[in-house]
């Protein structure tokens, strides 16, 4: 019996899907794979059965948190990994995170590094991703990675934990891990408020998928309206009183830049 499933959140007609299942296929272990829309249409239909991947539709009115809430439930294994549409995975994956989890009963969620795929070229590193590392460095020490303190404290400065990169270990989290009412945080927010609960944070150092940078995302479309400052003045709230949030809101913002391709460090 599988343990683990890939919930590959689809969302209208992207060109990267189809790379995506690949390398969903690919893994060393095979694992579950299900295609969660709330944009049903024929292009996502058509994958499906081209690949005999089971589509579960989402009723509701398109939302990121309530897609992904929506794609967690559907996975009927104790395991779930969030895939995104636009990215890849390494064969590796899934056995990296399974291993993982078996070494450590009391981990709420395990995530793997990752890297960036910008114009379809692969990179390992650039600043964003040395800074991330940098936030991440505590998580090294499993002893750290199970306090309050260590977990909040590797949020407090910013979100180094890439979504689909997480896998959760779903009978020790709540039925809905992400709450509505951002647009590109949630995953910083659902990490907050995990990060309160009894069981560690597994960092596992090596990079396990790529996640891709392109304009038609919707961190970019974000970044370019200036939502995103004011979402991330919300979340640094949570950690520090509001001048310092709002200075560390401005700073977060220059390093966002980098999303956008053309603007590669």
């Amino acid at each position: 019996m599988m343990e683990h499933t890939f919930a590959i959140c689809a969302y209208q007609e992207s060109p990267y899907l189809e790379e995506c299942i690949q390398s969903l296929l690919k893994q060393e272990i095979p694992s579950n794979i299900i295609l969660c829309t709330s944009t049903p249409n024929a292009y996502i239909e058509g994958l499906a059965e081209k690949y005999g991947i089971e589509l579960k539709v989402n009723q509701r009115k398109p939302n990121i948190a309530s897609d992904w809430n929506f794609a967690y439930a559907q996975a009927e294994t104790e395991y779930v990994t969030l895939a995104h549409q636009d990215d890849i995975y390494l064969p590796s994956y899934s056995r990296t995170v399974m291993e993982y989890f078996r070494g450590n009963d009391d981990a709420l969620i395990a995530f793997t590094d990752y890297g960036e795929l910008r114009d379809g070229v692969r990179t390992d590193e650039n600043t964003n991703l040395k800074i991330k590392r940098i936030l991440l460095a505590p998580m090294h020490s499993r002893l750290l990675s199970k306090t309050v303190m260590m977990k909040r404290g590797i949020l407090s400065l910013g979100n180094p934990v890439c979504c689909p990169a997480v896998t959760f270990h779903k009978t020790k989290l709540p039925a809905c891990v992400f709450t509505t009412g951002f647009r590109s945080n949630e995953d910083w927010h659902a990490w907050e408020r995990l990060s309160r609960l009894k069981g560690s944070f597994g960092f596992i150092p090596s990079i396990g998928m790529y996640h891709r940078i392109h304009e038609g995302s919707e961190t970019s479309n974000i970044i370019g309206d200036n939502s995103r400052t004011e979402e991330d003045y919300a979340m640094f709230r949570k950690f520090w009183p509001a001048p310092a949030a709002y200075v560390l809101s401005r700073v977060y913002a220059l390093s966002e830049k980098s999303n956008s391709l053309g603007k590669e460090d």
